[in-house]
């Protein structure tokens, strides 16, 4: 195994020993959100139809939009039921059936899926036809989530349960970080860690989000879903703090509302604006936004790897990001950004003081960023890891 000891791990290299049996024709994908399949995935699809696999890709509430962008890199998209953030357990039953329904009619010999509603019912599922089947663990959710109360407690002990039971089910199971993989081991929710495999997250397409020049004043940016777990009430606070001692700089916030557990209230974000804090909305294109700014944050307490900080780097920006699972592995601390403690909104405020009052600091960070992002993230190095683990490639 390779040394993690480093932030930035490096991928391991050798076959999986229990690796799938074989090269399957038809490969089902299966998704928690529909437009994730193009943004995440869009590259990874277009490789397997280019290789002659037939592609087949479920995910709730496909619209025509996404699933017009489906057909066009030769996906075949099915809509699938699915309470992507509930705890409602005949929801979940439902979308296990429905799955079990959908790969009867297609028969693929293998079924890989990522997050971790897919990632259980998926997988057991398939298990259930005798179809081999990978899991990709995009992050750990509420499995490692630890809010106070009794319904949380039982919400995670459930999920660890079944998270084990399809562990047990998956021949392989891709992580984004070691840190995810150890504590997946350690609380024994992979019984077996020969399974485990490798990637830098979902790489990030380095043509699509090609380097800008880096704005010479300070503008910060944080993109992600309004939830608190992903820091954006630590943002907030931290922007209000700075601007309330007459900064100067501009602080720019996107992403959509998320009706699940910790959703930031609208209320919330209509206070940070009062202090000067620019709310852009969900966004279909996020360049516009990333060459507007001269750094990107993401104070998460969680990640597998995160999909925005990739896309920032890949246009040449540093990072302030939280020393967490996930996020660390995308930060060399003082070299491409700086990272912080989890849930340290003084400790944000500073690091963003710190930038604020380096321009040369941020272009060498941005640089650095955009190298960085070449050697480990690019999309093409991790789908070449994913098809080598899945022995597709």
């Amino acid at each position: 195994m390779p040394d993690f000891t480093d932030p930035i791990c490096a991928i391991d290299t050798a076959p999986a020993p229990n690796a799938l049996r074989s090269s399957p024709e038809t490969i089902l994908i299966n998704a928690p959100y529909a437009p994730s399949l193009i943004g995440f995935r869009g590259p990874l699809i277009e490789e397997l139809v280019g290789r002659g696999h037939t592609v087949h890709v479920s995910a709730p509430q496909i619209g025509s939009k996404t699933a017009s962008a489906l057909h066009a890199i030769g996906a075949i998209p099915h809509e699938i039921r699915l309470d992507r953030t509930g705890t409602n357990g005949v929801n979940d039953v439902r979308y296990f059936l429905d799955m079990r329904r959908l790969m009867k009619e297609i028969s693929p010999g293998l079924v890989l899926n990522y997050a971790i509603k897919p990632n259980i019912w998926g997988s057991l599922a398939a298990k259930t036809l005798g179809i081999s089947s990978a899991s990709l663990v995009t992050g750990v959710g509420r499995a490692f989530d630890a809010a106070p109360g009794m319904m949380p407690r039982i919400v995670r002990a459930f999920a660890r349960l079944l998270y084990r039971a399809a562990t047990d089910a998956n021949e392989i199971v891709i992580f984004q970080n070691p840190d995810d993989r150890d504590d997946f081991v350690a609380q024994g929710w992979l019984a077996d860690a020969a399974k485990a495999r490798l990637v830098h997250g979902s790489g990030v397409d380095m043509d699509h989000y090609a380097p800008v020049p880096l704005a010479k004043v300070p503008v910060f940016l944080m993109i992600a879903r309004l939830i608190v777990s992903k820091g954006v009430r630590d943002y907030g606070e931290a922007v209000s703090l700075l601007l309330g001692q007459g900064s100067k700089a501009r602080f720019l916030l996107a992403g959509f509302a998320d009706g699940g557990p910790g959703a930031i209230a609208p209320d919330e974000i209509a206070r940070w604006q009062a202090a000067g804090l620019e709310y852009l909305g969900p966004l279909d294109d996020v360049r516009p936004a990333i060459a507007q700014a001269s750094v990107f944050v993401l104070p998460s307490r969680r990640e597998g790897t995160p999909r925005s900080t990739l896309e920032a780097m890949a246009m040449g920006r540093p990072v302030i990001t939280s020393a967490a699972p996930g996020c660390r592995q995308t930060v060399e601390d003082g070299v491409n950004g700086l990272l912080i403690p989890p849930s340290d909104m003084a400790a944000l405020a500073a690091a963003m003081r710190q930038l604020i009052d380096a321009p040369e600091l941020r272009v060498a960070m941005g640089k650095r960023s955009l190298q960085i992002c070449r050697d480990r993230f690019d999309v093409r190095l991790v789908n070449r890891d994913m098809l080598r683990h899945l022995r597709l490639g």
